[in-house]
């Protein structure tokens, strides 16, 4: 069980004025999680924590039993899938001219957006990586690598900044 699913255990969530228990049952399923919670919830990138989404998709895929099937090398194979979904709604668009291309494809870019961040929690919560601390250190490398007097406006790999 992961860390955010032990977690889970003793979380109660108070949605729409309500207390909703989430615990895992004997045999490991979710109970006394509804599926409504979402109408009740209202989430943003200003207010929602890394670690409240991973646990809203913790708690979505325990209510399913979908855990079985997200091993951490199927869920990285999985990102790289949703990824594509995401490219596809821009395939052949040119640069200057309205992105995606087909206007009817707009509203699906958040869907997909959505589902490569919900395939990387999974991954990241299988695998036992914790994000904000990963993206932190990948921006410390980066920093090191690409320095700013070197770097700014230029689209070279670091071993090629001289």
């Amino acid at each position: 069980m992961g860390r955010f699913a032990a977690l889970a255990l003793m979380m109660r969530a108070v949605i729409a004025g309500r207390m909703i228990d989430t615990r895992l049952s004997s045999t490991g399923s979710w109970v006394g999680v509804s599926a409504k919670l979402t109408r009740y919830w209202t989430m943003n990138d200003e207010t929602t924590t890394i670690a409240t989404l991973k646990g809203r998709i913790a708690a979505f895929n325990a209510e399913r039993d979908w855990g079985q099937y997200h091993s951490p090398r199927n869920l990285a194979m999985a990102v790289s899938v949703e990824a594509g979904e995401l490219l596809e709604l821009y395939l052949w668009c040119a640069d200057g001219d309205a992105q995606p291309a087909v206007p009817a494809r707009a509203p699906r870019v958040a869907e997909e957006a959505a589902d490569v961040a919900i395939t990387l929690l999974n991954f990241c919560e299988r695998a036992g990586i914790d994000l904000a601390s990963a993206v932190q250190a990948k921006l410390s490398s980066n920093a090191a690598r690409y320095p700013v007097d070197k770097a700014r406006g230029r689209m070279l790999k670091h071993d090629e900044l001289d």
